[in-house]
Parts: C-alpha cells; structure tokens; sequence
C-alpha cells in the first residue's frame, strides 16, 4: 500500500496543472500519511482500513494532479452526457465522508469509545459532517489569504452552493460507507484480533 501510495505521488507531482493547487489538494494525503505512521506503535488500523486511506490519498492525489474541475475523465463524462460540471469535486467529498466514516466507527469501536450501539452511527455522521464543515472553513481561510490564486483549489466551477453540495455529498458517504460496508468491517476487525 505505502509504495502505491508513492507512486501515485510521485506521478501526481510530476507536472501537475498547478503547483500551488497540487500542493493544497495533496496536503490531506500527506498529512493522513504522518498522522498513520505516527500511530503505528499504538493503534494500527486493519488492513480494511489501509486500503480504504490509500484509495481515499489516490483520489486526493488525482485531484491534485490535473485540479478537481479538470480531471480528464469527468471532463470526458461532463462533454459526453452534457453535464453542467466536471463532478470529480462531488466524488472527492464524497470519499471525505465515506472514508473517514470508516476510519471513525473503528476507532470508536475499538477503544470502546460508544456506550449504546444506537448511537455509533450518528456520531460517526456528526463527526465526518463536522470534519466537512472545518474542511469548508480551511477552504475559505486559504481563499482569503491567497487570492486569485485558490480559485482551483476551491473548485466551485461557478456554483454558488458548492459548499453545502460538498458538506451533502460527505454526509452521503459517510452513511453510505456504513450502511455498506459495517458488517465487513466487522468481520474485518474480528480476523485483526486474532493475529
């Protein structure tokens, strides 16, 4: 998964659209990259998990490369089917709720963090749309402090609620990673204690 991950990186960075804009959209990947090995000795996550931040750092690293309103392929989506925008904006905050859901629930699980088993999922909701919202705000204080030069970066493409679109398609992840994939993740956790 780590030399996956660096070699998207690299590529990524070979060349991208722009720099500045590269820099901002891959900085989450980097910093999920830090704050995974920082816990290695104390809380390794299954091998679900690994591969859920890797492909979660690979689109990070997409958007970064070509900006999340050029990605050639949703370009090639939007002119075939005659959308009104490249939707790889929508697909970036939608894994902004779908994986960091997952990466919650197991945290929240393992260290026994829930009381009421009720109450796991609309906390992880609450906890990825809060995370959405502080994402939104760090969008719009780089904004203000740069610029022209954020307009790639906040990837509105002229839509005046891209931001509620965002914090919407990052609540709809989240409750779709857990309608999906908990009874996996699960079993997942299960096969993890036995080592």
């Amino acid at each position: 998964m780590l030399a996956l991950f660096c070699a998207v990186l690299a590529w990524s960075g070979y060349r991208p659209h722009d720099t500045f804009t590269w820099f901002l959209e891959v900085m989450p990947a980097l910093l999920g990259l830090a704050i995974v090995a920082g816990l290695w000795n104390r809380f390794r996550f299954t091998d679900f998990i690994y591969w859920w931040i890797t492909i979660h750092c690979i689109v990070l690293m997409v958007g970064g490369k070509y900006t999340y309103a050029e990605m050639p392929l949703f370009n090639w989506l939007r002119d075939e089917f005659g959308l009104a925008r490249n939707y790889y904006d929508r697909l970036g905050h939608f894994m902004q709720g779908f994986v960091p859901a997952l990466i919650s629930r197991e945290v929240l699980l393992r260290l026994g963090v829930i009381a009421r088993p009720r109450w796991l999922n609309p906390i992880i909701v609450a906890i990825v749309l809060a995370f959405s919202a502080f994402y939104e705000f760090v969008e719009w204080w780089v904004a203000l402090a740069t610029g022209e030069s954020a307009t790639a970066f906040l990837g509105t493409q002229g839509d005046p609620w891209d931001t509620q679109w965002d914090m919407f398609m990052c609540t709809t992840g989240a409750c779709l990673a857990l309608l999906l994939l908990s009874r996996l993740h699960d079993r997942a956790m299960q096969r993890s204690l036995k080592r």
